[in-house]
């Protein structure tokens, strides 16, 4: 007999809260393994950086770890610990380089590896390696073609041969950024790889990772030896021909319906001029819950589905009505029939019927964005809690 899967509740009281957000660690599991066997002999990091893209470093890391991750990013140094303490045995990198020599220690002294950006952080690790008995592991980033964070193809090949020489720190890694992986004919996806592999010819010995989520559906030879996809094991569409398991579904509770006539107005601005008598759902979520006000409606007939943001309700699809406000936002209910919605009902605003990537398509992001901006007024589920554990 399987185990029961436990659900474990976090944030405001589900009885109180205006909205609920799902997290399917099961599903979170199933994208990992399924990106696994994208890359083969590759290894997989986990991407827990923005707290797991807003989902809990404190449940997501351990499902990940019951699928054998044992590398893990994140931006942050306070990211590191929360990881470390979900992940006492993992290498846990940090991405937004070292700001002090303090922070150096600060790294050390929590076993997090520093992903050295310039010129400053070598500089603040070597003299932080200097001291007898000094773990020198780190990482070391190249720019091969974003133009963010990492040292420039030459003067990458020209510290290689330096620290031949001193051995001041042991890089474990070679990364890069790809800037165009999700567009696979992209010339840019080419030329990152030639440049980053003339470096990778100056670092012998040294794994390297280039490809994120769409980048290692990029062919084999971009896995190199890790791969760090994010949004796909949350649940994003990696690319358009690629679809993954639902992770994460938003609902907002429904504060009230009532009736309008064509012609009144809907929302701040006056902007949505209703075309018929309509029937209006008044949602619990706005731009403070992460409901981002470019998804307000646009002002078009009601009867045809719009560019603009919607929810979801049993399946069916409605269109927001105006502008998108700080706490409450308005549906048009009106082809659910009446009596159909009613107060205390919940609408979904991405999940399996409303699926994250078209949400944010319609409000002019991307999966990212909605997944790290849910703001820690939704009750949050996590689904699947001792598949994840053990426990």
């Amino acid at each position: 007999m399987s185990k029961p899967v436990h659900i474990r509740e976090s944030g405001p009281r589900s009885d109180l809260a205006g909205g609920l957000i799902m997290v399917d660690l099961r599903a979170l599991r199933s994208n990992y393994r399924a990106l696994a066997k994208v890359v083969g002999r590759a290894r997989v990091a986990g991407i827990v950086k923005a707290d797991a893209y807003g989902l809990g470093i404190a449940q997501v890391v351990p499902a990940l770890t019951a699928e054998g991750c044992d590398t893990f990013f994140v931006a942050t140094a306070d990211e590191g610990m929360a990881t470390r303490r979900a992940a006492p045995d993992a290498r846990i990198f940090v991405l937004n380089s070292l700001f002090s020599e303090d922070a150096a220690a600060l790294f050390a002294s929590q076993r997090l590896t520093p992903v050295l950006n310039g010129a400053t952080d070598i500089a603040l690790w070597e003299r932080h390696c200097a001291k007898p008995g000094t773990d020198k592991s780190c990482a070391i980033q190249v720019d091969t073609g974003l133009n963010r964070l990492g040292l420039t193809v030459p003067q990458a090949i020209a510290y290689a041969a330096d620290n031949a020489l001193t051995r001041a720190i042991e890089p474990v890694l070679l990364m890069s950024h790809l800037a165009c992986g999700d567009e696979r004919d992209h010339p840019l996806n080419r030329k990152q790889l030639a440049a980053f592999n003339a470096v990778r010819a100056a670092f012998p010995g040294v794994a390297a990772s280039l490809a994120n989520s769409s980048g290692l559906l990029l062919g084999r030879e971009f896995h190199l030896d890790l791969v760090r996809p994010g949004i796909a094991v949350y649940g994003g569409a990696p690319s358009s021909s690629v679809t993954m398991k639902t992770v994460v579904t938003a609902e907002a509770r429904i504060l009230q319906v009532r009736r309008a006539q064509a012609g009144d107005v809907v929302s701040y601005g006056a902007t949505q001029v209703l075309e018929r008598d309509s029937l209006i759902a008044i949602a619990a979520v706005g731009y403070a819950d992460g409901l981002l006000r470019s998804s307000s409606g646009s002002g078009v007939p009601m009867r045809a589905l719009r560019p603009g943001g919607f929810g979801a309700i049993r399946g069916q699809r409605v269109p927001i009505l105006g502008r998108v406000t700080m706490d409450l936002t308005m549906f048009d209910v009106t082809d659910l029939g009446p009596d159909t919605v009613l107060p205390g009902n919940f609408i979904q605003l991405f999940g399996p019927d409303l699926p994250i990537d078209e949400a944010a398509s319609a409000a002019g992001t991307i999966a990212y964005e909605l997944l790290t901006g849910l703001s820690r007024r939704y009750t949050r589920f996590h689904v699947g809690i001792d598949e994840a554990t053990g426990a």
